[in-house]
Parts: structure tokens; C-alpha cells; sequence
């Protein structure tokens, strides 16, 4: 978790994941565990606490950091501009950063959730070098089409979503249906 803002949907996803039993490195950066302070009412160790695992961002020799460590994929969720385009350009001067790095040289999935409005065109062209090189550019879009009644309900929309790229099956919110046929 990076320090842009939003940092309320990777608590969530972090919450499923332990619900669901799956294993999570969690790595949050200094300006992420402020974001969390600002934004919502869960203390940063709370949140450290729904890992399984928790690497300083400062750590470049954790686990994580190495492609002999086999992870299934990585989300970066939130994900800052500052960290999106130091991933673009390989400079993994921090733990995020240079796990994605090693995420990206052994082909293993990325996820990005990048949190900014509006996009200047040195976001969009960072996005589309990663975009190229296979990461999953995941903004948080609200849908309507599920009818949220709060808050939590358009957060769990984009986590499903995020989980529905990591292949984990979840009902978190309800699913596009065709209207049936009179």
C-alpha cells in the first residue's frame, strides 16, 4: 500500500484475503500508513495485522524482494503516482518498488490501483508503458449498475473486481445480469 489516497480498498482486500485463508505480504509505505491515519478510523496496526506477513518498506533483503521467493501475484492497491512511475522506470528504491520490479522481471501478475484525478499525460503515458508490459491498470470506478446503498458497497465492487483478476471467486457485490426477457 502506497500513500495516495484511498488506502480503504487494500484494508478490504486484505480482509477478504484473510477470510479467505490466502497467504498476503503486506508492505506499506511511510506515507501510506499516514494515509490510513487520515482517511479512515483502523490504526496501522490493525491493518498490519490482517497480513500474514509484514515487510518494512525500508527492507530490501525481505523475502519479497528476491524472484527465488514464488508469489502468485502482487496489487499495489492503493498505488501513487510516485510509485507507478518508479516502477515504470526500474528505479526500485524501496521495498514496493522493488518487489513490483521482481514481480515484472519473472512474468508474475501486476496489479496496479492508481489513485490521482485527473490524469496528467505523464500519468497516462507511465500507465500505458506498464499497461505494455502486461501490468493490470485497475483505477477505482464506482458502477451503478449494483445499486450501492453506501460506501463499503462500491469499495467491495472494486474488490471483487481486483479479486476477479487474481482468479479467487467472491460474491462481494452483485454481477451484471441481463435483464430477462419478457
Amino acid at each position: 500500500m502506497s500513500g495516495s489516497t484511498g488506502p480503504i480498498y487494500g484494508i478490504r482486500l486484505l480482509e477478504v484475503l484473510k477470510e479467505l485463508g490466502i497467504e498476503t505480504h503486506l508492505i506499506l509505505s511511510e506515507w501510506g500508513e499516514k494515509t490510513i491515519t487520515i482517511e479512515t478510523d483502523y490504526k496501522v496496526d490493525e491493518v498490519k495485522a490482517l497480513a500474514t506477513y509484514v515487510h518494512p518498506a525500508t527492507n530490501q533483503a525481505a523475502v519479497i524482494s528476491s524472484g527465488s521467493f514464488k508469489t502468485d501475484a502482487m496489487v499495489i492497491v492503493p498505488c501513487s503516482m510516485k510509485t507507478l512511475s518508479a516502477v515504470a522506470h526500474g528505479y526500485a528504491d524501496n521495498l514496493v518498488s522493488r518487489a513490483a520490479d521482481v514481480v515484472l522481471k519473472e512474468r508474475r501478475k501486476l496489479i496496479m490501483v492508481p489513485r490521482e484525478t485527473p490524469l496528467s499525460d505523464i500519468h497516462l503515458e507511465n500507465m500505458l508503458k506498464l499497461s505494455r508490459m502486461g501490468v493490470v491498470m485497475m483505477p477505482p470506478m464506482p458502477a451503478f449498475y449494483n445499486k450501492p446503498e453506501s460506501i463499503l458497497d462500491m469499495v467491495d465492487h472494486t474488490v471483487s473486481r481486483l479479486l476477479d483478476q487474481l482468479d479467487i471467486d467472491n460474491h462481494l457485490t452483485r454481477r451484471w445480469l441481463e435483464k430477462e426477457e419478457e
